[in-house]
């Protein structure tokens, strides 16, 4: 593939370093002084990896889809502002893109795992759950949005839980560490924790390819996708490159 990403930062770089290996060609695009992309350098890519500032999403998408490329990946978090405008842009582009708020195989998995634990915790009182997530000092949204997407899970799932007020939820930033999600559930007698340490950007990095692999596989239909789809191809050992 010629993969194009838009973003230099320490997730662009990781996905360029990831895709090189895997043999793509990779072109890395850090932010433009104009404020918008030459559409002349994204002619040519198979893959658009939108890994910039929440606030760039919807133009960097745009200037994508005016170069002709219909396949993306938004890996960047904190823009569902602009969610409605990028769905838009696709459909009416007939483009595609898969968007998560976080890449991780490990994390998607994780998410499931959260789902089952609440299913047993949630039906024995006693037992009061909450979520901690840690990141690095520079990281801007506070909580991450796979902290959201966490919380979003065990609210659903939880009988005592009506709204994400309900939940307690620690956001720490500090250090560099590149991402620590633990969801717990504690009783007076004892406690049961379910953590996810990233160690590097390169989980991160295999699942954006991933995902980049699975709409180059397919004509998939026009608008914004999630990356359950592509977690459940490689379960079930679908041809998809992770």
């Amino acid at each position: 593939m010629q993969i194009t990403i838009l973003g230099d930062g320490p997730l662009g770089r990781a996905v360029a370093d990831a895709a090189r290996e895997h043999g793509n060609d990779v072109l890395v695009l850090g932010r433009p002084l104009s404020g918008q992309h030459d559409r002349s350098l994204l002619v040519a890519s198979d893959v658009v990896v939108e890994a910039s500032r929440p606030e760039a999403v919807a133009t960097n998408v745009a200037a994508a889809l005016d170069a002709a490329c219909r396949r993306v990946v938004i890996a960047t978090t904190a823009w569902t502002v602009d969610r409605d405008l990028v769905e838009g842009l696709l459909v009416g582009h007939g483009a595609a893109a898969v968007a998560a708020s976080n890449f991780s195989i490990g994390v998607a998995l994780f998410g499931r795992l959260v789902d089952r634990a609440v299913e047993l915790f949630g039906h024995i009182e006693g037992f009061d759950p909450y979520l901690v997530e840690w990141h690095r000092r520079a990281k801007r949204d506070r909580p991450s949005g796979t902290a959201r997407d966490l919380t979003a899970r065990i609210v659903a799932g939880h009988p005592a839980l009506a709204t994400s007020d309900d939940l307690e939820v620690v956001a720490i930033r500090a250090g560099s560490s590149p991402g620590m999600h633990l969801v717990g559930f504690d009783a007076p007698g004892e406690t049961l924790e379910l953590r996810l340490t990233a160690r590097d950007r390169s989980a991160f990095a295999a699942g954006i390819l991933a995902a980049a692999d699975w709409l180059v596989r397919d004509d998939r239909p026009a608008g914004l996708h999630p990356f359950d789809p592509i977690v459940d191809a490689l379960l079930t050992g679908g041809a998809v490159a992770a």
